[in-house]
């Protein structure tokens, strides 16, 4: 791997990852796979090795420095090479933090986020519902404001860490008359009366990670957990997704280098035709291939998060739906090419590549489809021309 110019920090935090990945993850990424339960023993060792302090400012006990976006990054890539099911219990905790991160008032990071940083809550994010998918706008889920809470109605679906988390940030419609306008950000809390969950879905991928429907019905929320102002909620989800969306390349990146990693050992000890399938030319093609897109995305991730993190004064949407679009196609690519070394034996469970295979697809779907990102990258590319009056 190239260096890329990673701090003394950033590589610390990065071996220990890979460290946890190794010796944590891996031995046990299949046992969860097969029974889809929710990680705590793993989720509980990566909270006493601090990984969730990597993408926490140090105001609310995180180590996150000036760059948490690339901690983050760093984290999650190592955690996805062994898992990226289990990866997704700290990756979908910083995706729910996000919004307090970002938009919430101080009293609210100080009383939620150093629980975040210590692992002791998990965190998710809840935009997504049954009529409100890739049409982000079509969010109907209500918060109407009575006295001194607001009482939320309505379901959220698919939402990672569903469940198990402690700490929701969902956006709800507090002016349903104003459409996406009208939509609000708001911390709840697990507990909160009216606030159920659906069932847990049985997923093709990142079994190990909890999927589950949120159910509101007249959930009372405190005033005070309102993030921001009555609003700005799909600004707030919009500043979300360009924050996070480095870190589902990232995933997508880990399980892409996973699986390679699978393809050439393999490679060097599967022999046909008297000879190590690797001395076949077909072959060492193909890998040469899977090895230079994941090192382009790897590029393209790291100097995205380096660009989040120096503070850029407009919003990082280009190069956040690039990170993501480039390499989730990679992952799904480069599994798919991976398992073909395997060749049958690829097919089967007794061997975990099939399990990258279904883990990497997911990430050309979550947090924006890939037409998506490839519809917001377009609409970017146009308007920067428009506006240099380049119409034609």
């Amino acid at each position: 791997m190239l260096d890329y110019g990673l701090t003394e920090e950033q590589r610390a935090i990065r071996d220990l990852a890979h460290e946890i990945a190794e010796n944590e993850l891996r031995p046990v990424a299949a046992k969860y796979d097969v029974s889809g339960e929710f990680p705590w023993p793993v989720v509980e060792t990566m909270a006493k090795a601090d990984l969730f302090r990597t993408f926490i400012p140090e105001a609310y006990d995180g180590i996150a420095g000036g760059t948490p976006t690339m901690n983050l990054v760093l984290v999650t890539e190592e955690l996805s090479r062994a898992c990226g099911g289990i990866a997704l219990a700290l990756a979908g905790t910083a995706l729910g933090a996000m919004p307090i991160l970002l938009c919430a008032s101080e009293e609210q990071k100080k009383r939620y986020l150093p629980d975040v940083a210590a692992g002791k809550k998990l965190a998710a994010f809840a935009l997504t519902e049954p009529e409100a998918g890739s049409d982000a706008g079509g969010v109907r889920t209500t918060a109407l404001k009575q006295g001194d809470h607001y009482v939320l109605n309505g379901t959220k679906q698919w939402i990672t860490n569903g469940g198990e988390a402690e700490i929701y940030t969902v956006i709800a419609l507090t002016n349903p008359s104003k459409g996406p306008r009208g939509a609000s950000a708001f911390i709840v809390e697990k507990g909160t009366p009216g606030f159920t969950f659906g069932k847990k879905e049985d997923k093709m991928g990142i079994r190990a990670s909890a999927t589950r429907e949120l159910v509101f019905t007249d959930c009372r929320v405190p005033a005070e957990n309102l993030i921001g102002r009555e609003g700005t909620g799909f600004i707030t989800a919009m500043r979300t997704f360009d924050a996070s969306r480095p870190g589902v390349g990232a995933q997508a990146l880990g399980i892409a280098q996973g699986a390679l990693e699978l393809a050439v050992a393999y490679a060097c000890v599967r022999r046909q035709f008297g000879s190590p399938i690797s001395a076949f030319q077909g072959l060492r093609f193909s890998l040469a291939n899977m090895a230079t897109q994941i090192e382009a995305a790897r590029a393209l991730i790291y100097a995205t998060a380096r660009h989040i993190d120096a503070g850029p004064k407009e919003r990082p949407t280009l190069y956040s739906a690039m990170s993501k679009l480039f390499a989730s196609d990679v992952a799904v690519q480069v599994t798919i090419d991976a398992l073909q070394v395997f060749g049958g034996y690829g097919y089967m469970r007794d061997y975990p590549i099939e399990k990258y295979m279904r883990d990497a697809k997911i990430t050309q779907i979550y947090e924006g489809t890939n037409q998506i990102q490839r519809d917001e990258i377009s609409k970017i590319l146009i308007s920067e021309q428009i506006s240099k009056g380049g119409r034609k």
